[in-house]
């Protein structure tokens, strides 16, 4: 499952830099977080790190991209592997 920032977002930038795989980028009016790239932080954390820093708890489950903890776990894979061949 990977991550949405809902419009409760006051665009305090405090998520942004805590996201492993950089899903994370400014919208035309808040924070979004691309879904090809959001791992829910499975193979670098334990626990989801923008979840934990942002202070108006707007960043939720996205009901449209769902994921197993398998399928994050094989796209961190793709995309650890994809970032060292660089």
């Amino acid at each position: 499952m990977a991550l949405m920032i809902t419009d409760e977002c006051i665009n305090c930038d405090v998520c942004e830099p805590e996201c492993p795989n950089s899903a994370i980028s400014q919208g035309e009016e808040i924070y979004i977080i691309d879904p090809n790239l959001c791992t829910e932080c499975v193979g670098h954390y334990e626990t989801t790190q923008c979840v934990e820093v942002c202070p108006v708890d707007s960043i939720v489950i996205n009901p449209s991209v769902i994921e197993t903890k398998e399928q994050l776990k094989d796209k961190y894979i793709v995309l650890t592997n994809s970032l060292g061949s660089s």
